[in-house]
């Protein structure tokens, strides 16, 4: 791209067509194909929550006394979710642009907060059960702190005993899923809560996916474990508001059961030049349109309509749990309570059928194998799925068909001779030259590639990712 030497102001329908035509292989967010990435509630909350993101957008989060209003509003969508995770008076937290600033900022916070109270820990360490976030990992890189992987059950819940053994006296902090992202699962947060309170050690509760929506599916009678401030122990939470609350991108809370732990993620600078810089986030110029798109599909959507889509999607995730069951070639990798559903498939190639299924307009992930745990596919359900449901397991049953007649490891072969260099870059590009991958180009199906990467190790598969996507980015 240039700049054209005399500006299109006055063609102005020349540049939303250029827009449009960058569009043009993306996948329709909005039609209920899309089981991950957006979470829409459909048109008339949308409008709403679109109107108050423009209304706010130009103002700037930089510094909240030139905008008292978008403090007011934080306060206000903070208060609601501490009353809607059972918090009480001493709780408070802060609005942030996603999940993995939440994340990041739990995980600041615990560090500095132990940090403080026990200068003698010097490799600070966080318990990570294997399936939590990659959020932590990102958290444990940016911040230098030691991640130890914690293993979990048959029920694909943390392993309690596990948990307990790894903990050490660096040990900052203690990591559970309500729920785990790529199983639905969510872990035994109370006897987690105990371990953690036994041994004076911050425990976070990764509720990103499941804080909002699961206390509608409590009133709803279903079986959701207590995983909020009610549990003793329970010193933070993160949760999204850009997913089951159906806010716009990007809008999350992290909360703190008191300000004492909350102080340690503020950032305070005076030394320098310029004007003092305080962010109570990672961010610190931000727009103010999250926030009132938040506030205004909150109060938009109201009880009422938050239980209905509840209520639609617990028959979803029935139905499509059933179906997977009774499927000859299908197989539940756990059964879930939550929107989050995993299966897989024991004479399937499943990456055939995530091509497949992309082929027909559909969006779902592949999930690869982790040691012993065999690779799966992963479908986040939402609003705008349930009226498409039908539908979707029809083009299931039709992929699982078309995938059984594809070939397997037809790149394998090509790249055996490679596979004891994979760690060295000019190795990964050669592979890429026998893959046919592109600089700048994304692959018409993935399924050949997904298989080569499926049979390496995660430090391997990094390697491989983080190269094709440094040369994606051109």
């Amino acid at each position: 791209m240039q700049l054209p030497k005399k500006g299109l102001i006055t063609f102005k329908e020349k540049i939303f067509q250029m827009l449009k035509d960058f569009e043009k292989y993306d996948i329709n967010w909005n039609d209920g194909r899309l089981f991950g990435y957006i979470f829409d509630p459909g048109k008339k909350y949308r409008n709403i929550a679109e109107k108050a993101l423009l209304q706010y957008y130009h103002k700037s989060g930089l510094d909240f006394t030139v905008y008292p209003s978008l403090l007011s509003l934080e306060k206000e969508i903070v208060d609601f979710a501490i009353k809607h995770l059972n918090g009480d008076d001493s709780c408070c937290g802060n609005f942030t642009s996603g999940g993995t600033e939440s994340i990041l900022l739990s995980v600041k916070a615990a560090r500095d907060y132990a940090l403080s109270k026990n200068p003698k820990i010097k490799n600070p360490e966080i318990l990570l059960p294997i399936t939590a976030h990659a959020a932590f990992h990102k958290a444990s890189q940016y911040f230098n702190i030691k991640i130890k992987p914690v293993a979990i059950d048959h029920k694909f819940k943390v392993d309690l005993k596990d948990l307990e053994k790894k903990i050490s006296s660096n040990t900052i902090l203690i990591v559970g899923s309500a729920p785990s992202y790529t199983y639905g699962v969510i872990d035994p947060i109370e006897e987690m809560a105990k371990i953690a309170q036994k041994h004076n050690i911050l425990f976070h509760v990764d509720a990103c996916m499941g804080g909002f929506i699961l206390p509608f599916f409590k009133k709803l009678h279903i079986d959701i474990s207590n995983f909020d401030f009610s549990v003793d122990g329970v010193t933070s939470i993160s949760m999204d508001f850009h997913k089951y609350a159906y806010a716009p991108k990007g809008a999350s809370v992290i909360l703190y059961k008191n300000k004492e732990l909350r102080k340690y993620q503020i950032f305070s600078c005076s030394d320098w030049i310029g004007y003092t810089m305080i962010n109570t986030t990672i961010q610190s110029t931000k727009s103010g349109g999250p926030l009132a798109a938040t506030f205004a599909t909150l109060l938009a959507v109201g009880e009422d309509g938050y239980l209905k889509f509840a209520k639609e999607k617990w028959k979803a995730i029935l139905k499509i749990q059933e179906f997977i069951e009774k499927h000859p070639d299908l197989k539940l990798v756990v059964k879930s309570n939550t929107p989050l559903i995993a299966f897989t498939s024991e004479s399937v190639n499943i990456f055939h059928i995530v091509d497949e299924m992309n082929s027909m307009g559909w969006y779902i992930q592949p999930v690869f194998r982790y040691g012993n745990i065999k690779e799966s596919i992963h479908l986040s359900i939402n609003h705008s799925n349930v009226k498409r449901i039908n539908q979707f397991l029809k083009d299931l049953s039709s992929a699982v068909e078309k995938a059984k007649k594809l070939p397997s490891g037809t790149l394998i072969e090509k790249i055996q001779p490679y596979i004891d260099q994979l760690d060295k870059t000019e190795t990964i590009f050669k592979i890429f030259q026998l893959l046919n991958i592109q600089p700048g180009e994304i692959p018409k199906r993935f399924a050949p590639i997904n298989e080569i990467l499926n049979l390496l190790e995660p430090s391997l598969r990094e390697k491989i990712l983080l190269e094709f996507t440094n040369l994606t980015y051109r």
